[in-house]
This record gives C-alpha cells, structure tokens and sequence, in this order.
C-alpha cells in the first residue's frame, strides 16, 4: 500500500483546509489558522488547536490566518501550516516526499501561484501541481469536464467565489471575486453591531448564518438567541435575532456574487450559454449551502442551479479524482498555465 502515501491533494482554503490521499479519502479537515507567539515570533498551534484560541487567547499569542481571499497573505506560515498539514497526512515514518495537488482560485496571479508552488515543495513535497478550483469542483462534482459540452460552475468557499464556464477540459470563461463565506458572516456581524450595539465574534456570526440565514425572504422566518457584549454597557448580553434579518444583512454581497455570475453569461459563447440553460448551474463549495442559494441563482438569471452532492468536499475530491488518473488530467491541467 506504500505506492497510495506519495501523494497527496490539498484544498488549501482562507477558512478551511483538506486534504486527500488516494485510497484513504480525505485524511484531514482543519481550519486555516496559526497561533502565533508575539514575543519570539514562534508558532504555537496549528489548525482545530489554533481555532480554538482565536479570540481567547491572551495578547501575546496572535491567531493568523495565512490565507486571505484564497491565497497566500504570510508566506512563512503558510509553510509552517502546510507542512505540518503534510506531515500529519503522510504520519511520521514517511520519508517519501509526496506529489502533491493544490487548488488555486480562477484569477489568482502567476506571481501568487509561484508562491503556493514554493510553499509546498519548502513544506516536503516532491512536486506541487496547482489546480483551478473550479476545474477541481466540476471534477468532485462528478462533470465529465473532457466533453465539448460547456458546464458552469460556482464554488463558493470562504474567501473567493469561483464562477467559471468550463469545455473540453479548461476553462473558457470565468470570475474569481473576493466576496464568498466570510465576507457574509463580516456583514452579519456588522448588521447586529449597528442594530442592535452588540458585538458578536467570527464563530457566532457564522452560526447565525447557518442557523437560521437565506438567501431569500422566508415566509415562515427561524428565530435564533444570540449572546454577545453590549457596545454601550459593556456588559453580555442576548438579543433574538430572525431570518429576514439576516437575509436583509447580507444583500449586497448575495448581489456581489449574482453579478459575477452574470458577468461570466455574458463573456460565454452562445453555444456553450445554451448548454448551461439545458443542464444549469452547479454549486459547489461550503457557502453554497446558505439556505435558497440555488433559488436566489434562479431567480436572478432564469438559469436553474442546483447544489453538487457534498458541496463543501467537492474541490478536495477533484483533487483525490486528479490525482488517482494524473496522466489524464495531468496534459489537460498543468498545460493550461
């Protein structure tokens, strides 16, 4: 079984990342943080042991998150983190350096793709291949991505949001914008921090938003307590917050993601628009989840979309799919630079 442990995908996230070994499946789930020690700069903890600290942790230990809007914002512990992440994958008597795949969001830059290559192979890999993530989603999604048929996808992680129109194996049209899950959970934290002068932190906003959040107005709201400080008082305190709240809070950015998948209509070719209005649009990535998404998506383009079968693990299963039938997809992926 030795020859499964030399490689490895990794769906490097700005909240999440996971990685896959062939035959094993997704060996890890952690999010994307680092706890840092002001004082000698050390790094203290990394991935759930990290999230953990952040905002508990005492001045001198800072939670960084290395990835901002999908890639790399501090290099030397985006290294730290993936190689401790590829160490904890392969387990510690391995000494074969692994081959790995990493994904990329759709408009990153060939100066931020060096970077994540060189992080990866200073981390212990062999070779680091770098994938666009919405060529990744289609293939976990299970999209015969080889056909001359166009299929357009929408991975909506934590930092970015993916759109692109995918043929014959590359991407014919697409949009990378930095709006996706954290930016809504920033915007749902400001909206009860402005309405009702509390302050709630990351995970709470976060909560609230898979709780009781849609993308649409719901007729029969759900109705949540939430805890957090009085701005005023400083004191705790607990308000009840509804779905429509929520929605009404998160408006411009669900419109933010609406026009970049309009903006990708409108650079597709007929030929492929078409098949897009025959087959839909498929979402894939964890905020894809947002309750009404797809039916928001519907709403908005008169193009039916649908959520991808396990969503959140779409892009880390295209990278275990590439990985187990690399000479197929190695021409099709690596050529298209």
């Amino acid at each position: 079984m030795s020859f499964f442990s030399k490689k490895l995908g990794i769906d490097l996230g700005t909240t999440t990342t996971l990685v896959y070994v062939p035959g094993k499946g997704i060996v890890l789930n952690e999010p994307s943080v680092v706890a840092v020690s002001e004082e000698n700069n050390q790094i203290m903890a990394i991935g759930i042991e990290a999230k953990d600290m952040i905002g508990k942790t005492p001045d001198n230990i800072v939670a960084y998150r290395p990835m901002r809007d999908g890639v790399i914002a501090d290099y030397r512990i985006a290294e730290a983190m993936l190689r401790y992440y590829i160490g904890k994958a392969l387990g510690k008597y391995n000494l074969v350096k692994p081959d790995v795949i990493i994904s990329v969001p759709a408009g990153i830059t060939s100066t931020e793709r060096r970077a994540v290559v060189e992080a990866a192979l200073k981390a212990g890999a062999k070779n680091a291949y770098v994938v666009k993530e919405p060529i990744l989603a289609a293939i976990g999604a299970g999209i015969p991505i080889h056909e001359a048929v166009g299929h357009m996808i929408v991975d909506i992680a934590g930092g970015t949001t993916d759109i692109a129109v995918i043929s014959l194996g590359g991407i014919v049209a697409a949009k990378s914008v930095k709006v996706a899950g954290n930016k809504i959970d920033y915007a749902i934290a400001d909206y009860i921090k402005k309405t009702f002068n509390l302050a709630i932190g990351d995970k709470t906003a976060e909560d609230v938003k898979i709780k009781i959040g849609s993308a649409i107005p719901l007729e029969e709201e759900l109705v949540m307590t939430i805890k957090g400080r009085d701005f005023i008082t400083g004191l705790p305190r607990s308000i009840e917050i509804k779905t429509n709240e929520i929605t009404k809070a998160i408006t411009k950015e669900l419109r933010e993601m609406i026009k970049a998948i309009k903006d990708v209509f409108q650079e597709t070719p007929p030929e492929l628009a078409s098949d897009i209005i025959d087959k839909g649009i498929i979402m894939t990535g964890g905020s894809s989840q947002l309750r009404n998404l797809p039916e928001l998506v519907f709403r908005r383009t008169g193009v039916k979309a649908e959520l991808a079968k396990d969503a959140l693990y779409c892009v880390v299963n295209g990278t275990g799919i590439a990985l187990e039938h690399l000479n197929v997809y190695k021409k099709t992926i690596l050529s298209k630079k």
